[in-house]
């Protein structure tokens, strides 16, 4: 063994600043047991227990229990050397919870200034509701990191190296000084990642059904931006006046509405005459190939949505043609080339289905034993994307 990548309790403690009788009691709880290596008493960590150590840290800086953490780490643990997906989920729930504390300093600020002319019962309540809005960070930390695992694995393995939301940009045809607004706008990834490509002149207005995704979207973008408003809206009811917009963008989103001519109808009215509609989603085949290797191993494993069948490449655009004309389909062409285990079962266990629930125990040890042996007889395993967006006018 080479000793040179291990350190014993004192060095982690030394290099950490945690102390090593935390690290014991981690070690004895089952939190942070060191590797499997040990020469004598001396216990030795490697690289992969430091990635969980600070994992742990930053859980509990979130103000989550040990027992929390433990569930958590146990159940979606990163693979070998893929940290940093795991690193920007913890980065993400961060901002939130910034956000949230400045929602709480401006409530206590307000409640101050009132207090100059006596007590104010709705100022105090205001305090009290913008604490008790605590969210549940360990359920956010969660669905932070399942959306990461996912993003990870189309950045690593996608063969179109333009990437997906730059390629989107380069389709729309919006004048200088638009005003956009965006249906579902996420944690806002698409304006992150053409944040120098954005005119200035353009005003920008993301919501989502979400109020969790708007406070993210807010928090990654800035929520000090001008060119950015952020609001909580429900695709059906948009809650802007006729001809507002000279664009609606609604990526990856609309198969998740429950009533979508409604939400078409919605779409046409608020924007102006001429102006552009943008629907991205995918076909019924996109990754078929994933619930494929999923079925392959256990006929009740499944991976893929169906809400996609409700909106998608071959039926949105008879869908949207009753409201918009010139309607034009532009594909993507992608596919996903990939060559590691771990990173398509975790693809797998962060999407909403059931895998979590099946894959666990001797199960998943039994999985990646049958997705390796499938490497190994391909090299590769293929991965169908297909993508592409709508574009038509009013």
């Amino acid at each position: 063994m080479d000793k040179e990548n291990y350190l014993t309790t004192g060095q982690l403690a030394k290099r950490t600043g945690i102390t090593v009788r935390t690290l014991r009691y981690y070690d004895q709880i089952g939190l942070l047991s060191p590797g499997g290596h040990r020469t004598g008493s001396i216990r030795l960590y490697n690289m992969k227990d430091m990635e969980r150590l600070q994992r742990i840290q930053m859980l509990k800086y979130l103000g989550l229990s040990l027992q929390t953490i433990m569930d958590i780490l146990d159940a979606e643990s990163p693979s070998n050397g893929e940290i940093r997906h795991s690193l920007q989920a913890q980065l993400d729930v961060l901002q939130k919870k910034i956000a949230h504390t400045e929602h709480v300093v401006h409530a206590i600020r307000d409640a101050m200034e009132m207090s100059a002319y006596g007590s104010d019962w709705n100022h105090l309540a205001d305090v009290i509701q913008t604490v008790q809005s605590e969210q549940n960070w360990g359920e956010q930390y969660r669905t932070a990191n399942r959306l990461q695992t996912r993003i990870h694995l189309y950045d690593k393995y996608s063969t179109n190296p333009q990437g997906w939301h730059r390629w989107i940009f380069e389709q729309l045809e919006v004048q200088p000084g638009a005003h956009i607004l965006e249906l579902g706008c996420g944690d806002g990834t698409f304006w992150i990642r053409n944040a120098e490509r954005i005119p200035s002149s353009w005003r920008i207005t993301l919501t989502d059904m979400s109020s969790g995704m708007v406070e993210e979207a807010r928090c990654r973008l800035g929520s000090n931006n001008p060119q950015f408003k952020f609001l909580s809206v429900d695709a059906q009811q948009i809650p802007f006046h006729e001809e507002q917009f000279d664009m609606v963008i609604a990526n990856n989103m609309l198969y998740h509405v429950p009533d979508i001519p409604r939400a078409i109808r919605e779409m046409h009215r608020i924007l102006k005459q001429g102006g552009i509609v943008c629907t991205s989603t995918m076909s019924t085949q996109h990754l078929q190939e994933v619930e494929h290797l999923a079925v392959s191993f256990d006929p009740e494993l499944h991976v893929l949505d169906h809400a996609i069948k409700r909106f998608h490449l071959d039926n949105g655009g008879d869908l949207l043609s009753s409201c918009f004309s010139d309607l034009r389909l532009l594909r993507y062409e992608d596919c996903l080339l990939v060559d590691e285990a771990e990173p398509l079962i975790e693809y797998i266990i962060s999407t909403p289905m059931n895998a979590r629930e099946r894959l666990v125990g001797a199960a998943i040890d039994k999985f990646r034993d049958h997705v390796n042996r499938l490497l190994q007889q391909n090299g590769t395993l293929e991965m169908t994307k297909e993508n592409g967006i709508f574009l038509g006018r009013k």
